[in-house]
């Protein structure tokens, strides 16, 4: 206390200045508008930097989190748009639907592999979250592969980024199928081969899943056409595809349980026999 009183005792003229500076300037804001407003633009100004700076350190330290709710309300859009294809209504977030064929799970990709000619990805869910062998697996951009094994909280996926890949797509523009392969050049090309010389094939158009399996829903997107070329026998074009995704930064997927996919194998092996 003693060392408070002595400092006031030697800063005395100074402290006073302050003090009667203090209060001229607080009676000019207070009288002028023109100044009063000035100083209240600059206070805020200088509390909303502060302000800002304090919501990007906090934003920052919440991407986890807030990337986890986006993941988890795609989750629910996503549903939504494949239990809708084919019917005639338009999609409502709060709409239910009694017959839900499609269900998807989220996951994350602990593993991915994009140089081998047969690659895999390795993600975090697996039989304890009910997912199966064959079941699809895709981003909000594009399919990815083929739940090829699991374990009790793991699995892995054939990507579409192999030999052993054939998946049935088609021209989104005339609903032309073919086979969609991986000649092991490029890990942001794939191939469509076995499209009819009769189709009406053009760069820039769309290729999407054909939607004749129990893997995939009809018109998830794959890539665009970036070239074509008929091969030997004239009869049909091969499509060099350009991929929606970046198959080498892949983060979070998205499981396609389709619900009724048992009763369709069932029915597809009845007819093989």
């Amino acid at each position: 206390m003693q060392q408070i009183f002595n400092f006031v005792i030697r800063n005395k003229t100074l402290l006073l200045f302050l003090l009667l500076f203090g209060i001229a300037l607080s009676l000019t804001i207070q009288s002028h508008s023109y100044h009063k407003s000035q100083f209240i633009n600059s206070a805020n100004s200088l509390t909303g930097g502060v302000y800002g700076t304090v919501n990007s350190i906090g934003q920052y330290f919440d991407l986890k989190e807030q990337n986890l709710i986006l993941v988890e309300e795609n989750v629910i859009l996503r549903e939504q748009l494949l239990n809708s294809s084919g019917r005639n209504q338009s999609i409502a977030i709060d709409s239910s639907f009694n017959d839900q064929r499609f269900e998807i799970i989220s996951a994350e990709v602990y593993k991915n592999s994009y140089n081998s000619p047969n690659n895999y990805l390795t993600i975090n869910r697996g039989k304890r979250d009910s997912i199966q062998q064959d079941f699809g697996v895709i981003t909000s951009k594009g399919i990815i592969g083929i739940i090829d094994n699991t374990s009790n909280k793991f699995s892995t996926i054939l990507s579409i980024l192999s030999k052993k890949s054939r998946i049935n797509a088609k021209l989104k523009s005339s609903n032309q199928n073919g086979s969609l392969t991986w000649n092991t050049t490029s890990p942001y090309f794939a191939q469509l081969e076995d499209v009819s010389k009769f189709s009406k094939v053009k760069i820039g158009d769309t290729i999407v899943t054909g939607g004749q399996s129990a893997i995939f829903p009809k018109g998830i997107g794959i890539g665009k056409i970036e070239s074509f070329t008929t091969d030997s026998t004239g009869d049909t074009y091969t499509i060099e595809v350009r991929l929606f995704n970046n198959m080498t930064t892949l983060q979070h997927v998205y499981i396609i349980i389709n619900n009724n996919s048992e009763e369709l194998k069932t029915l597809e092996n009845l007819n093989d026999e």
